[in-house]
């Protein structure tokens, strides 16, 4: 096991190096000159000089790389003029638009889009494994066929449909819940909770019916399987065999497609973001690339990378965990 997540850190490493050579150099390859855009609007060019040799543009592009990197680890001095500003480790540069270090941008947007993803996986979860499992148990019958139609439905509906209905239902006619505003967890759990309620539903209410449908279709082929079969025969009661023999087996493949999910959700539930006025990552990108803020964007990417790189190592250890048959080497 050590090893395995030695290796996996290596490779994580390995692949986040290659994603930010990439990223940056998209950066500097594009249409729009960093310097300039930083510049602002009655630029001159003696100040674009400048903001130039702050930015280390006027070095070669291996250099900037590495200083890039360099200020990852150790921080990073940008001079201008006579003052120098210090951006401590992580360091990825300023936002254009804000003049904010890109690391306090991502770091008041991250804990809104992990409670968004954690709350909305977790709640999908229990409804797609829960509703998975009752139809398999219930097939055949009028159980079964009204819940395959509801998970048709939730997955044939888009989620800024749902967010439009719960808001004018539960915050503007029944006034049950406040409009969502994020407030964070160790300041007030219950408000946090209470604010994130309906953000959690919409994105649920898509991801349940997938897991739905994995759950009925891999619990269906675990039971024909003669473990199973062999379980039965030696009269076992049908939960036992469920719980004992079906479930372990049938929930490992969600494992894998809820962890790719999570990280998914995390970094691209723009549209739960927008619709609820949740100032997640996702609205910081939204934000950053229309306003080409090019710091923002390079620290956005970098992010996510390094979230779908750590879910993926996450999977593979509990599907391991799940699975006694899957041994990780």
């Amino acid at each position: 096991m050590i090893g395995y997540l030695i290796r996996r850190v290596v490779g994580a490493a390995i692949v986040l190096l290659a994603l930010s050579a990439i990223v940056y150099a998209l950066f500097y390859a594009g249409p729009s000159d960093p310097a300039l855009l930083a510049c602002g609007k009655g630029c001159t060019p003696d100040r674009l000089a400048v903001v130039k040799s702050s930015m280390g543009l006027d070095k070669p592009l291996v250099d900037q790389y590495f200083s890039f990197l360099y200020g990852i680890f150790f921080g990073h001095d940008y001079s201008s003029g006579p003052s120098v500003q210090h951006c401590p480790a992580p360091c990825l540069g300023y936002s254009f638009e804000t003049d904010q270090p890109v690391t306090t941008i991502l770091g008041s947007a991250l804990p809104v889009s992990a409670s968004l993803a954690i709350g909305a996986m977790t709640l999908s979860l229990l409804l797609g494994i829960g509703a998975g499992l009752v139809t398999v148990l219930s097939r055949q019958r009028w159980l079964d066929r009204a819940l395959n139609a509801v998970v048709l439905v939730g997955y044939a509906t888009p989620v800024f449909l749902v967010a439009l209905v719960l808001l004018i239902v539960f915050c503007a006619d029944l006034q049950w819940l406040p409009f969502p505003t994020y407030v964070p967890l160790t300041q007030d759990p219950a408000g946090w909770a209470q604010n994130l309620l309906l953000p959690w539903i919409a994105l649920a209410l898509i991801l349940a019916a997938a897991y739905a449908r994995m759950t009925r279709a891999q619990t269906l082929e675990t039971l024909s399987e003669d473990h199973v079969r062999t379980a039965r025969a030696y009269g076992l009661p049908e939960h036992r065999v469920i719980t004992r023999h079906v479930l372990r087996g049938a929930l490992t493949p969600l494992v894998t497609m809820a962890a790719i999910d999570l990280a998914a959700v995390m970094t691209s539930a723009v549209l739960t973001e927008t619709m609820f006025g949740l100032p997640g990552i996702g609205q910081a990108l939204v934000s950053a690339v229309g306003s080409t803020d090019l710091p923002v964007i390079v620290g956005v990417t970098l992010t996510a990378g390094a979230v779908y790189v750590v879910a993926n190592a996450l999977a593979d250890v509990l599907y391991a965990a799940i699975d006694p048959r899957v041994e990780l080497t």
